[in-house]
């Protein structure tokens, strides 16, 4: 033991002292080599849990940039789009110097201006942003031979887009021109180009003139067109923020009881020929459309992002947009709403991913810090030794923390290396952070468990009984304040629930602290019913069982493998619960969506045989033909219902199968309906809302299988065949025409190809809608996956480390069993009871943790449920309303099954352990001067 008396300098020397030689062992490598199975144990420990604490914030970083990006490149270009606008319709301006504004030379230079004083983080894309001149409502062109569905003109919009040559494809004829500078708001006859879907619709074609009225001047404006595009990427901004330019529509004029229908279109002039915008419109309108680049948006920087659109409208970025790019200009965009939306989701989902994330994380420092107890106490002998022969409690922890640290650092940076390589996107600081904390909890688990076990000398170690043990003050009072943060938490989520807009670290960690909790308190009632079996197995004949309970009585740490387990297993049935809880939602979502597992529907009656084929397709069990009159009138002035004509029978069925609505079929029956010439109003189920229309009485009413009296028989909040509307349910067998136009289909497993296949061929217009296809949609959403994706990660994760913290528990006291084993193996003790033993001894720790852990969750789901809502987490933000609050609910094999497999692992190995330990020869357990 060279060195040992200069343990308190961190000095080491070897056998020549007097030379000053240095050793030729360093004691870090020598420390390694002694014991290389627990230190690559420890390093694949560390390497695992650095991993996984960095891949948490890159995960969360990622689906949460993911999401903004999706938010914004799936929103309607209108709303995504910035739009600089300028109107010139001061009456004082030269018409002149209107038409230099107008022009393609100034206009591409305030373009460039413009793009370049957007704020940072705020880019736009080149490739979907225009500028022009347009008018801000279409004109009349009198032109006999232009369609006229209601015997009212169209009107068109003038627009000189630029770019339009890369944007479209020229299918006939040529692009429009202009002489620059040859056009003013005097000129009469231009060129333009129009879409192929705007020619269709307006019988448009190459050489056509179209003659607009001028509000401005007594001639019309004579566009003749020169050219059909088509469009190269419709779904593009270019395209898509201004649809008229791409396609043409209806619409119906304001006013006068029966409304007549016009079309409006758009045509395209050449940039040039802008001022001649001047002469049709007193109020032309010049814009210039910057489409953001959602590629640089970050969730992070989503408050910084909304500060600078707001500062582009409204504040310093429009003023110097003004003084430096356009005069005058105006800044319009529903950018924002999109950023609001978003940040709502994620306010709303943060909290309950934080949940999983302090689960977790307890649960894995929880096993760092057991392994450092284990390696403790292993080398509690050694570590005895060197206190006593003067070693010093900081030399000690220097070396101890040295050699750890040797290990823990490489292998928490190669799982951060691991981490950022799995996940390329995310921020690398609180991933790093993370892995650091990972190296630091690593390093200095051993070192404090060492300067507490050993701060004072002590020949030898006192036994541990867990049975005699008495809970100091200290203790008491810790646990006392950890129980009112754990009620404190507990109210708070309660009461605010987790829909604050930002992640509360007391009340995510409310879980947590309920196990926490949980664990103190088991911990304490621990050795009341081990005091009791110990006594009653004392007077029976055998010694394995008093054996067992003896032993378990004694354990030495008792306390951190049952929070471990504990915490473990709530957050398990807490993250299965959440997960149980957005499934059931998305179900309910889609349920409401299709209204059966397959919906069917077309503009008129079905044929019976779409019924039939669909009958023979795998997988399904009933198909059930509607009616439904989406325009039936009540005659009291507030608008049209629907009506849904039906089967009782086959009917009641799916509304009990779908949970929407039920009713007794007996209810849409009335008496003496089977017979000839029967009377009678029909009897019907209607929404409340149609209900308190209708009142009490029978009211007459005309529908599309015809006139029928109808008097309300019960109410119902919802049907399958209209989920979120107001309906009026009735009997099809009272009506004159009953026929069908939507068929509702059940059945598991069905083959949807089979059916699409029927559907298709029964008509272009018949649809189908499958509410699998519905379910996975919700799960599209990058934050909705993200999200649970996260949270099932955690739940794995929380229940391997459950098993960790088994195995480390079980590992601690190996050598003491093998002892003992060997010695009552001397004493006559045969191979069966000493493996019945060790498994005896694992199981009264494993049983109360996982009836415990069980209850806990249980409890835990009961206390913060109300306060959770999971309807963020489960679908888009646009069917919130639709499904209303999903509030946590206790899922039970989320709290069995984590249980059931703690006792299990617990048994499995205590019979490895057995059976091992009982094939070893006494010999090599009882050797001389053993202490042990």
């Amino acid at each position: 033991m060279g060195g040992v008396s200069d343990m308190g300098s961190g000095g080491s020397s070897g056998g020549n002292e007097g030379s000053g030689k240095k050793a030729a062992a360093p004691w870090i490598r020598t420390r390694l080599r002694a014991a290389p199975g627990p230190a690559i144990a420890l390093t694949l420990l560390v390497l695992l849990t650095s991993a996984l604490a960095a891949a948490f914030p890159r995960a969360v970083d990622t689906y949460e940039d993911r999401g903004l990006r999706h938010a914004v490149t799936t929103a309607p270009a209108r709303q995504s789009v910035v739009e600089l606008t300028s109107d010139l319709s001061d009456p004082t301006v030269d018409p002149a110097r209107r038409d230099a504004y107008a022009r393609p030379a100034l206009m591409s230079e305030q373009y460039r201006k413009a793009m370049a004083l957007l704020p940072e983080g705020l880019r736009a894309d080149a490739r979907q942003s225009a500028y022009g001149v347009r008018t801000i409502e279409p004109f009349a062109a009198n032109d006999p031979w232009l369609p006229r569905p209601d015997g009212l003109p169209p009107r068109f919009s003038l627009n000189t887009r630029a770019a339009l040559p890369e944007h479209s494809r020229l299918r006939e004829g040529r692009l429009p021109r202009a002489e620059a500078g040859a056009v003013s708001w005097r000129t009469r006859a231009v060129e333009a180009a129009v879409t192929a879907a705007t020619a269709e619709a307006l019988k448009l074609e190459v050489g056509s003139t179209v003659h607009v009225d001028s509000p401005v001047q007594s001639e019309d404006l004579a566009v003749t067109v020169t050219g059909i595009v088509e469009p190269r990427l419709p779904e593009l901004g270019y395209w898509s923020v201004e649809p008229l330019l791409r396609t043409p529509g209806l619409k119906v004029e304001a006013g006068g009881a029966d409304p007549k229908r016009y079309w409006v279109a758009a045509l395209l002039l050449a940039p040039d020929a802008g001022p001649a915008v001047f002469g049709i419109d007193p109020r032309p309108e010049l814009y210039w459309h910057f489409a953001p680049r959602a590629d640089a948006f970050t969730a992070s920087e989503l408050p910084t992002l909304r500060t600078r659109v707001a500062s582009l409208e409204h504040g310093p970025d429009l003023a110097r947009m003004s003084a430096e790019a356009v005069p005058g200009v105006r800044v319009g965009s529903r950018l924002d709403d999109i950023l609001g939306s978003f940040s709502g989701t994620l306010g709303a989902i943060g909290p309950v991913v934080a949940v999983a994330a302090f689960g977790i994380g307890t649960v894995a420092s929880v096993v760092l810090l057991m392994a450092g107890g284990l390696a403790a106490a292993r080398r509690t002998a050694e570590l005895g030794l060197l206190r006593s022969r003067g070693g010093s409690l900081r030399g000690i922890a220097g070396r101890l923390f040295a050699e750890t640290a040797v290990l823990a650092v490489p292998a928490a940076a190669a799982g951060w290396a691991t981490a950022a390589l799995l996940l390329p996107e995310g921020r690398a600081l609180p991933a790093a952070l993370a892995s650091g904390a990972v190296a630091l909890i690593a390093c200095c688990a051993l070192p404090l468990r060492a300067v507490y076990a050993h701060r004072r000398p002590r020949v030898h170690g006192g036994r541990d009984d867990l049975i005699r043990a008495r809970p100091s003050r200290r203790r008491t009072v810790a646990e006392l304040t950890l129980l009112v943060l754990a009620a404190g938490a507990v109210t708070a989520l309660r009461r605010r629930g987790t829909g604050t807009g930002r992640v509360d670290e007391l009340v995510s960690a409310a879980p947590v602290l309920v196990a926490v909790i949980a664990a103190l308190v088991l911990v304490r009632l621990y050795p009341l019913p081990l005091r009791l079996a110990a006594r009653a197995v004392a007077r029976r004949r055998g010694a394995v069982g008093f054996l067992s309970l003896a032993r378990t009585g004694r354990s030495p740490a008792a306390a951190l493998p049952l929070l471990a387990l504990l915490t473990a297993l709530t957050t398990a049935a807490f993250g299965g619960s959440v997960l149980a809880g957005i499934a059931d939602a998305r179900e309910r979502v889609s349920t409401l969506a299709v209204g059966a597992d397959a919906r069917i529907t077309g503009p008129k009656a079905l044929p019976p045989s779409l019924a039939d084929a669909v009958r023979e397709v795998d997988g399904v069990r009933e198909v059930t033909p509607v009616l439904i009159d989406y325009d039936l009138n009540l005659h009291d002035r507030k608008g049209s219902v629907s009506m849904v004509a039906v089967e009782p029978e086959a009917y009641a069925r799916l509304a009990r199968h779908t949970d929407l609505g039920a009713f007794p079929a007996g209810i849409l029956k009335r008496p003496g309906s089977s017979s000839t010439g029967s009377t009678g109003p029909v009897r019907a189920v209607a929404s409340p809302s149609v209900a308190e229309r209708l009142g009490p009485g029978t009211t007459r009413l005309s529908s599309s299988a015809g006139p029928f009296d109808v008097r309300v028989a019960a109410q119902r909040p919802a049907t399958p065949a209209l989920p979120d509307e107001g309906f009026l349910l009735v009997n099809a067998a009272d009506l004159d025409r009953p026929e069908p136009n939507t068929l509702l289909v059940t059945g598991e497993g069905m083959d949807t190809a089979a059916v699409s296949a029927a559907v298709r061929g029964a008509g272009k217009d018949v649809v189908a809608q499958f509410r699998s296809e519905e379910r996975a949609a919700l799960a599209d959403s990058p934050v909705q996956a993200g999200a649970g994706r996260v949270y099932t990660a955690a739940v794995v994760a929380g229940a391997g480390y459950a098993v960790l913290a088994v195995l480390l528990s079980l590992l601690q006291t190996v050598p003491e069993r093998r002892a003992l084993l060997a010695r009552l193996r001397t004493m006559g003790l045969t191979r069966a009871q000493g493996r019945r033993l060790l498994v005896l001894e694992s199981l009264p720790q494993a049983l109360p943790a996982a009836l415990g852990g069980a209850l806990v969750g249980w409890a835990a789901i009961g206390l913060l449920g109300p306060g959770l809502d999971l309807a963020e987490l489960a679908t888009a933000p646009q069917r919130l309303d639709a499904l209303g609050a999903v509030h946590l609910r206790t899922d039970p094999w989320s709290l069995l099954l984590p249980a059931l497999g703690v006792v299990a692992i617990a048994a499995a190995v205590a019979v490895t352990q057995a059976w091992w330990t009982t094939r070893l020869r006494t010999t090599t357990e009882l050797r001389a001067g053993d202490a042990r």
